[in-house]
């Protein structure tokens, strides 16, 4: 291109920066956004996808924030590297009506599909892990405080089998017992295929009290209750710390930790639950293969898929996967450990999502921030999702003033103690030539 050409291209690129290329109700609303104080900056992606210049708008703003909203308590379940709740409830309200169907291939925790359903749609969830399905559904149909707390008197939490010894330097031999006792006689009601939904509850609230920093947990002082530290790794804390397990009751650690999921349900949110939620669709696959889910069949997609190899899934998860009767080694997770890899992997994800999605169907696809912002993992979300069918319509950048920094694609907005969810908005083409994704 001869210098007459480049500057041609570098005054429509600044045309473009001035006026936005996707011409949605999202997209205005997003270039005047100022709900908490400040108008959205705005900018381009330009990006090569085989051998196509693609702009992308780029919207840049604290679209939603921690001093907004607390989640709702049902939220309260630990997962590393999750998203807060504000995340896909900013695009469900947007995206989707009452009783559509809202999925998220890499649930996690669940928070999609969870919020989605206290939105009134219809959740849908998928993770290659099944301890997600545990921690999920039993969220989905709550139990009443009342009989949690009868299931757990009545139940006998004392271990008369040998105990895992390596798991001592967690828990107090008196404690390991009762764990190892509830443990027993869940994967023994398992197994029988009597298992009820206090069961579940129950199983879910251990599984988030199983390790953590204070005494609201069954384990001593180890790290935040997301991940679980190797048995060598807890040996060395105790001797810096000089700290030794001391007995802890599993039946009042649970009945509390409960009471605190259940204290922001409402009556009205119960009949919502139940009203939804006997609709939900929830599977253990991996996230390009998923036969449960009918062909065109979700309105909206929201996740937040593995990042490389930043986050060590099957580590993290050891200690809850024991518990669950869950050979963690056997869970085929996706460590990609390199972007190609990564790329890869996504495309045939996006081809699947495609399948399922109704014409006209968004995905919010947040990928983070990744060995500091480093990697932009855009770069390779928006031509994968070409290459599967899909239209990239936007990126938002939320950010936020926390205890990191970040950059976004280059563009200098780490004011000390920044923190941002990026997310690449991507539409299914419709069957019939229309603007923008349904409900934007």
């Amino acid at each position: 291109m001869n210098s007459s050409g480049i500057a041609r291209q570098e005054m429509l690129f600044a045309e473009l920066r001035e006026r936005p290329v996707t011409d949605s109700a999202l997209a205005r609303e997003l270039l005047h956004f100022h709900a908490f104080g400040a108008k959205s900056r705005f900018t381009t992606t330009v990006g090569g996808i085989g051998g196509e210049r693609r702009v992308v708008d780029t919207f840049i703003n604290e679209f939603w924030t921690s001093a907004q909203r607390k989640g709702h308590s049902l939220h309260e379940v630990s997962y590393r590297a999750c998203f807060k709740p504000q995340l896909p409830a900013f695009f469900i309200a947007r995206l989707s009506q009452p009783g559509d169907l809202v999925y998220d291939p890499f649930m996690g925790r669940g928070t999609t599909p969870l919020e989605a359903a206290l939105m009134g749609r219809i959740p849908v969830g998928n993770d290659v892990n099944p301890l997600s399905a545990m921690l999920l559904r039993p969220r989905l149909f709550p139990v009443a405080q009342a009989a949690v707390e009868q299931r757990l008197a009545a139940l006998s939490l004392w271990w008369e089998g040998d105990l895992p010894a390596d798991l001592l330097v967690f828990y107090h031999e008196a404690t390991l017992r009762e764990l190892c006792a509830l443990r027993g006689y869940l994967l023994a009601r398992e197994s029988a295929g009597e298992l009820d939904a206090v069961d579940d509850w129950i199983r879910m609230v251990a599984v988030n009290r199983l390790t953590g920093h204070s005494k609201g947990f069954l384990s001593v002082y180890t790290l935040p209750p997301n991940q679980a530290v190797s048995v060598r790794a807890q040996q060395k804390i105790n001797k810096k710390r000089q700290q030794t397990p001391e007995h802890r009751s599993v039946r009042a650690i649970l009945a509390k930790k409960s009471a605190a999921l259940l204290k922001d349900l409402t009556p009205q949110q119960c009949t919502l639950l139940r009203e939804v939620a006997v609709h939900a669709v929830l599977s253990t696959a991996k996230a390009a293969a998923t036969p449960r889910l009918a062909d065109a069949s979700v309105q909206l997609v929201v996740t937040s898929p593995p990042f490389l190899d930043v986050v060590q899934y099957g580590a993290d998860n050891w200690l809850r996967c024991w518990f669950c009767g869950i050979d963690v080694d056997a869970v085929p997770i996706t460590m990609a450990r390199t972007t190609l890899q990564w790329r890869t992997a996504m495309t045939a994800v996006f081809a699947e999502l495609h399948r399922v999605l109704k014409p006209s169907g968004c995905v919010a696809f947040e990928v983070g921030e990744v060995k500091r912002g480093t990697v932009r993992l855009e770069e390779s979300v928006i031509p994968a999702a070409v290459a599967a069918g899909f239209e990239p319509e936007l990126v938002l950048v939320n950010a936020q003033q926390f205890t990191k920094t970040a950059n976004c694609w280059g563009i200098d907005n780490n004011a000390r103690g920044t923190n941002s969810n990026r997310i690449v908005l991507l539409r299914r083409a419709p069957s019939v030539p229309e603007r923008g994704c349904k409900g934007g």
